[in-house]
Formats: C-alpha cells, structure tokens, sequence
C-alpha cells in the first residue's frame, strides 16, 4: 500500500495544507495549490531516508565520472587538433589537403585549414577549463555532502585482497637486468 508522507505533494509540486481533499484510487491527501519553491533555490531537498541519500549519493558520483569523462574526451580532441596542426603547419599553404566537414570529405589547401584548426584547438580548450571549473564545484558538493551525512566509503573484500598483493609486490611493472658479478 502507499503512503501519502509527502511523496505525492513532491511529485505534484504542491505543499501540504489541511484545505483541499483529494481523493484518488487507493489514496486521499490534503494539499495547497500553491507551487512550492522552485528546484533552482533548493538544489538539493533534505532526503527522507538513508536510501534516498544514497541515491542521491550515486547520483551525484555519476554526474562526476560524467564531467571526468567528457573532459578525457575533449583532451583527446584537442590533443588530435594539436597533433594535426604541428604537421601540416611546416608545409606548403598553397598545398591541399583534405578536411571533413560534417561527414563529408572536403578539398581544401593548409592556408584556410590551418587557422579552423587552430579555432576549434581553442574552443575545446575553453570548453576544457569550463568543465574543469564544474568539475571542482561538484567535488566540493560531493565533499559537502559526505560530510553532512558523514558517508564513508568501504572496501570490498576483493578490494583490500588487491591492496595486500600490490604490497607484496611493490616493484610490478619493473624489469632488472641481471647482477653484474665484480670477480
């Protein structure tokens, strides 16, 4: 069976109030039809339940590999960009070459690629430091958040089993030559 402990009113938007009933199938609340405060003021609401905190947890770490994501990608851009640039800047402007433009391959010379390349190198580095920004601002929310709810972050069991093997073995990925012998 539902319950009527304010899901409702956060789903219609409304506050509660003892004035109105409404009746649907299986359930009756009060509410006022006045909007409550709008999502802008109020990123967050406070969570009813550990579960709710979680979720919302979850959702912010998901938001975070999202922006680490999309800045791997634009770096990898720009670092494309970079690498086309270095080449064909040496040679001759008058020389063709071939760029795609919206799926389409089409012939142009270095003099008017090289400076399109150069914009779009740049924006993407713009677009990069806008994430970066973001990027704080949410691992400072995620920080805020782990503190109000005093979250902790446990270790499988797999995970500490992994810890103690890298200990063991702390020189993995080394190769060394042989000893040489001083007779």
């Amino acid at each position: 069976m539902l319950s009527t402990s304010g899901l409702y009113f956060d789903l219609l938007n409304f506050e509660r109030c003892g004035f109105v009933n409404v009746s649907l199938p299986l359930i009756s609340f009060c509410y006022l039809q006045r909007p409550m405060a709008s999502r802008a003021e109020t990123s967050y609401k406070e969570p009813v339940n550990e579960q709710i905190v979680a979720n919302m947890y979850a959702s912010m770490r998901t938001e975070l590999n999202q922006i680490y994501s999309k800045i791997t990608e634009l770096e990898m851009e720009a670092s494309e960009h970079s690498l086309v640039a270095n080449a064909i800047q040496p040679l001759d402007q008058s020389r063709k070459c071939y760029r795609m433009i919206g799926g389409v391959l089409v012939e142009r010379t270095i003099k008017e690629v090289l400076p399109a390349v150069q914009r779009n190198k740049e924006g993407l580095e713009e677009v990069i430091s806008r994430l970066n920004e973001t990027l704080e601002k949410k691992k400072k929310e995620i920080a805020e958040f782990e503190t109000k709810y005093k979250i902790r972050i446990r270790k499988s069991d797999s995970d500490v089993q992994d810890d103690s093997s890298r200990k063991e073995g702390s020189a993995q990925g080394v190769l060394v030559g042989p000893a040489s012998s001083s007779e």
